[in-house]
């Protein structure tokens, strides 16, 4: 049972991944963050250090299949799925590692509106702050790659931290823990 079941006395279906299987779930969203830094990461070096012109740098992915880099539907699902993935494991961290997850989370929140506002132009064909493409609020004080860099290390970072007090939760979170991701530390036992 997670810990907002043991809370609230509800068994819900974010049990499944936040008990027993709460370390599988959690590597198999990392390896999905990983992929979508990865590419990022390579957009970057493609304009910095190789010097290509940002429109022919569109990662890995992007090379073989160039409509992935200008769409729209694309960008929001990884978004989408990023706030819904923080959203449904965050029953498994607690203490410590919770308050990250969530920070992680919020930031999300924010990147995800963003990216609601690109989809809406892009679908619309009405484009905000008098621009000749989908723009987000952020955009406008720096350039799209840059900025989703920015975003991809806010959120990035805090779950970083999150996992790493998860797996290494003191004995007070110890006890809590509804999952298997780190050893179970003794509880010290209470005097009288």
């Amino acid at each position: 049972m997670s810990v907002d079941a043991a809370r609230t006395g509800r068994v819900g279906p974010t049990n499944w991944w936040n008990g027993a299987h709460h370390r599988t779930a959690l590597n198999l969203f990392m390896v999905v963050v990983l992929a979508h830094w990865a590419e990022h990461l390579t957009q970057a070096f493609q304009i910095w250090v190789l010097g290509w012109p940002v429109p022919e740098s569109r990662g890995v992915l992007g090379l073989y299949f160039p409509w992935l880099v200008t769409s729209e539907w694309l960008h929001y699902a990884y978004a989408l799925v990023m706030l819904v993935g923080l959203w449904l494991l965050r029953g498994g961290f607690v203490g410590r590692s919770r308050t990250w997850w969530m920070v992680a989370f919020g930031i999300q929140f924010w990147h995800h509106i963003e990216h609601l506002m690109l989809f809406v132009q892009a679908q619309t064909g009405t484009f905000f702050f008098g621009r000749s493409v989908p723009t987000s609020m952020l955009q406008l004080v720096l350039p799209r790659v840059e900025l989703h860099l920015f975003y991809n290390t806010v959120v990035f970072l805090p779950m970083v931290i999150a996992i790493i007090l998860h797996l290494r939760p003191n004995r007070a979170e110890s006890a809590l823990m509804t999952c298997n991701c780190a050893p179970r530390l003794a509880v010290a036992p209470s005097t009288p």
